[in-house]
């Protein structure tokens, strides 16, 4: 019997059918990869199965009291409390008990009845068999494997940024240890050896889960099948992602085998038709043909994915020095690192790494004049103009559509302009005129690049570009940077992206315990 039962489920956003009649199961101890496309529907799927959203037609049946742990990044929390204290909540039910216990004890003192002993002893076994009095020590394992630990345990939650917070909520639900994991890009905010512990944690966990991940390597050493969301359908493959992608090509090649085929018959029928209706010793032939070919189950013919033509403009300029900075002190309201002093040749391509919260953002804000600098100096180029990318998807106003996004920005760019520069961008006609609110985080990362792709600069400065983006975006974007004739400032924790163009990585992390 399956956990989960997904069956004939369709679902329409507005104009944009995201399942039609799309079904699949989720067994006990299955580890399952969610993959597809921007825009394909995979975080409303988890939603859905959550009953967040409700499908249009079809159902969602969960096996009777099963536990299901769903990763919402955005989740409200008392931003007053410790981290500390906030992943011991995932043992809340355990506190409880442990309370219930003391009273029924201290009852017990005065009032030996047997039911009260069995009580207690049933809540001492569960106490026991959970692991209670080894919770602190549990807690304090999984938030090293995830790199909470540098973070400081007595911090309060509000004084996180949005990626630490995402892996406070994370560790949490891991703490948890529910009978169904749903994470949705759980990887986004870690960096590498924390991938690699969270990649030993899945490994082992002995329920089921299903997770959306842009990271190919990640599934493939995590999944033990994958479910595509491809033109409003679900397919399940068995095994990792590399082979996955082996029975999809297959399947490609024999369904276009097929529907040529089937084309270079209509082709011969059709022929055969228009030659000989008129004339009267084979109209009668050429009727049955007719009717045969019209009773006949057409094959669709194939579809295929749109991808993004990322370019951004290069404007010229005459320097040997792009930017220099000297003994240059960032942070809010204290210095998070030592001060840094180093200088990029105008044309180079310099990529910054370290565990998340070391301050790579805060740099890249200091730089772009979003945070003044607590001491020390940088100077840019004469004539330099920057192209900036926030990883955060924040908007001053989400109601935006794109098109009107795109618009405020360059006022003189016609409608149709506009329209042309989105859908270069991979962004539908359709989720063009949608609130910006609406899209998938991989949609709004690139309405976010588009913005670079309209206006010349000579110096991009690139916060984490990847996380959002589906792996052909991933691809076409670094091919962006490569060919992009000026500097590049770029922050990422995937060296897959970057290890084959990078003039030089800066790790952060090293420079830290060197400097300590």
């Amino acid at each position: 019997m399956s956990l989960l039962e997904v069956h004939n489920i369709s679902h329409q956003y507005g104009d944009k059918i995201l399942y039609k009649n799309a079904s699949f199961e989720l067994f006990k101890g299955e580890h399952m990869g969610l993959v597809g496309q921007n825009g394909a529907g995979k975080s409303t799927l988890l939603k859905t199965l959550v009953g967040e959203v409700v499908p249009d037609e079809g159902f969602i049946r969960w096996q009777s009291k099963v536990h299901v742990g769903y990763l919402d990044q955005y989740s409200k929390v008392d931003e007053s409390q410790r981290i500390f204290d906030y992943l011991r909540t995932a043992f809340q039910d355990l506190f409880e008990a442990e309370q219930k216990l003391k009273k029924v004890n201290e009852e017990l003192l005065t009032n030996p009845d047997p039911i009260l002993v069995r009580t207690a002893a049933n809540l001492q076994d569960q106490l026991e068999q959970r692991n209670f009095y080894a919770i602190d020590s549990e807690v304090q394992k999984v938030a090293a494997g995830l790199g909470i630990t540098p973070l400081g345990l007595d911090r309060p939650l509000g004084k996180l940024s949005g990626g630490q917070r995402a892996k406070v909520i994370l560790a949490k639900l891991l703490l948890e240890n529910p009978q169904v994991l749903l994470l949705d890009e759980p990887t986004n905010f870690l960096d590498t050896e924390h991938v690699d512990w969270l990649v030993k944690f899945l490994k082992g966990f002995k329920g089921a889960f299903i997770i959306i991940s842009h990271d190919a390597d990640f599934l493939d050493r995590t999944c033990t099948c994958i479910c595509d969301l491809e033109f409003n359908t679900i397919k399940k493959y068995s095994g990792g992602y590399q082979s996955y992608l082996k029975q999809k090509e297959q399947q490609e090649i024999a369904y276009l085998r097929r529907y040529e085929s089937q084309q270079r018959e209509i082709e011969r029928t059709e022929d055969y038709i228009a030659r000989n209706k008129v004339r009267a010793s084979t109209a009668a032939m050429a009727k049955s043909r007719q009717k045969k070919l019209d009773k006949m189950e057409k094959i669709a013919a194939p579809k295929f994915v749109v991808k993004p033509n990322f370019k951004f403009p290069y404007e010229s300029i005459s320097t040997q020095k792009a930017l220099e900075v000297t003994d240059l002190e960032v942070g809010y309201y204290y210095s998070l690192l030592p001060k840094l002093s180093f200088t990029v040749a105008t044309g180079k391509k310099m990529v910054f790494t370290g565990f998340n919260g070391i301050g790579k953002s805060t740099l890249l804000k200091t730089l772009v004049g979003e945070i003044p600098a607590l001491g020390g100096k940088f100077q840019f180029g004469e004539r330099t103009k920057i192209g900036y990318y926030a990883q955060d998807l924040v908007w001053e106003d989400d109601s935006l559509t794109p098109m009107d996004y795109i618009q405020n920005l360059y006022p003189k760019m016609t409608v149709k302009e506009t329209r042309a520069a989105l859908s270069r961008c991979a962004i539908r006609s359709d989720h063009a005129v949608q609130s910006i609110a609406t899209l998938s985080g991989g949609e709004q990362s690139k309405v976010k690049l588009c913005k670079l792709t309209l206006t010349p600069s000579n110096f991009l400065i690139l916060d984490e570009p990847t996380n959002h983006l589906d792996t052909d975006a991933q691809e076409i974007l670094k091919k962006a940077i490569v060919n992009f004739q000026g500097t590049v400032i770029l922050v990422s924790h995937d060296p897959t992206f970057y290890r084959d163009w990078a003039d030089e990585v800066f790790d952060i992390e090293e420079f830290v315990i060197l400097n300590l």
